[in-house]
């Protein structure tokens, strides 16, 4: 991968990439797809806030320059309300041009299949129906459900979506809790009814990247013998921590599109974050977008949703390009001292900065060591004595926590800040 200059010609030269070793050398995605879930499960979490119609704008309009050409738009079996976002929202992407393709989530149900018809037609934009159903059998125990119970609802529920006009991606939940069986009967149903994907939903955040990869196998295999053209989708959740390293895996496996959510908020501890699996997907070469937008599309989403970004979320956070430490700072000043921002930007950082339109930042704490100090003074253009150090450095020692910019300035006590 190069960065925002072109400079690639450190790669293989200083440091040896393991993760091009192996099965993973092998297994590069042609195409990736990726569905942005984040104004429909997104905001099914339970401490977000709602956002305003203009704010699902701002949200959307980030996604597209990332490499997002997929978006869930809403739920407009929900209420009038939602149904106008949605309608506002698929309007949006025709009148503004944007590469985006919108879909929307329905129950196995007339109830919320016909608004989704509805809005269509309203928007004049085409609107993928993802419609869901459960499928494991715990699911189904709770439920009452049987087999042919499953069968009818999705060969029903297909149907109308097609008779109406919808595109349709049939989503079993609780996919990686199924029995294979039931799985290869409901999907061949809904496959052999119109839908044109299917979607293996790890609901409840249980697969691990060796489960998704056999589930991926078995839904292809199902598909082929169908003998139709049908994507496979994988749509994951972080309960224990997986969604990315998941994601991954299914694409590596052969699936066509993967599900996120800005910021991985939903339901319960939240779906795959999409920044996390664009970062990922650039790194490994599997995405050739501009990933400059990516900390706009976060703040957009946190903004929209009142959610705070955590100071130590990877590539976005605040803290993410920010180091204290002595022997850390005291490499990175030393690349930048002969002009590599390339090895400025990898010597310390396993994400390049540069690649999000972001840089490298050294700060003074407790950890911290001279280079720390001048390191901050140099990018301010302030003058770098033995005595300006060593009051920073000892204030930095002395206390608890790494220095706000303001407590530097207080120290220097000449009107530095100013100038």
């Amino acid at each position: 991968m190069t960065d925002s200059q072109g400079n690639d010609a450190h790669d293989g030269e200083l440091f040896y990439d393991w993760n091009q070793v192996g099965e993973t050398a092998k297994e590069h995605p042609t195409r990736v797809e990726l569905d942005d879930e984040t104004l429909r499960d997104g905001l099914q979490s339970p401490s977000v806030h709602q956002p305003n119609l203009d704010q699902k704008f701002e949200i959307l309009h980030a996604m597209a320059p990332l490499g997002i050409h997929f978006a869930d738009i809403g739920y407009p079996g929900a209420s009038a309300g939602m149904l106008d976002d949605v309608v506002g929202l698929a309007r949006e992407i025709a009148d503004a041009g944007l590469d985006i393709e919108a879909n929307c989530a329905a129950r196995s149900h007339k109830a919320d299949i016909l608004p989704i018809a509805e809005a269509q037609q309203r928007a004049g934009v085409p609107i993928e129906a993802s419609i869901f159903l459960g499928s494991s059998p715990i699911r189904q125990f709770v439920e009452g459900w049987d087999l042919p119970f499953l069968l009818r609802t999705t060969q029903d529920a297909v149907q109308l979506a097609r008779s109406e006009g919808l595109e349709v991606m049939f989503v079993t939940e609780d996919t990686t809790r199924a029995q294979p069986e039931v799985l290869r009967r409901v999907y061949t149903v809904a496959i052999e009814s119109g839908a044109r994907r299917i979607c293996l939903a790890d609901t409840v955040g249980h697969v691990t990247p060796w489960g998704v990869r056999a589930l991926v196998r078995f839904a292809r295999q199902v598909v082929t013998d169908t003998g139709a053209e049908v994507k496979i989708d994988y749509h994951g959740h972080r309960d224990r921590g997986l969604s990315v390293i998941n994601s991954l895996a299914a694409l590596a496996e052969g699936a066509d599109r993967v599900h996120g959510c800005g910021l991985g908020i939903g339901e319960r501890s939240g779906n795959t974050p999409m920044e996390l699996l664009l970062v990922n997907l650039k790194l490994l070469g599997w995405l050739d977008s501009d990933l400059h937008g990516l900390p706009a599309y976060c703040e957009a989403v946190s903004r929209g949703t009142q959610t705070p970004i955590p100071r130590n979320t990877p590539a976005v956070g605040r803290d993410a390009f920010e180091t204290s430490t002595g022997v850390h700072a005291g490499a990175v000043l030393k690349a930048m001292r002969i002009g590599d921002t390339w090895l400025a930007d990898r010597v310390y950082s396993g994400v390049p900065a540069a690649e999000l339109g972001r840089e490298q930042s050294i700060t003074v704490g407790p950890m911290s060591g001279q280079a720390n100090v001048v390191a901050w003074l140099t990018k301010r253009g302030l003058e770098c004595t033995d005595e300006t150090i060593v009051r920073i450095l000892s204030a930095a020692k002395a206390g608890d926590h790494v220095l706000a910019d303001d407590e530097i300035f207080s120290l220097l006590g000449d009107g530095s800040e100013a100038g």
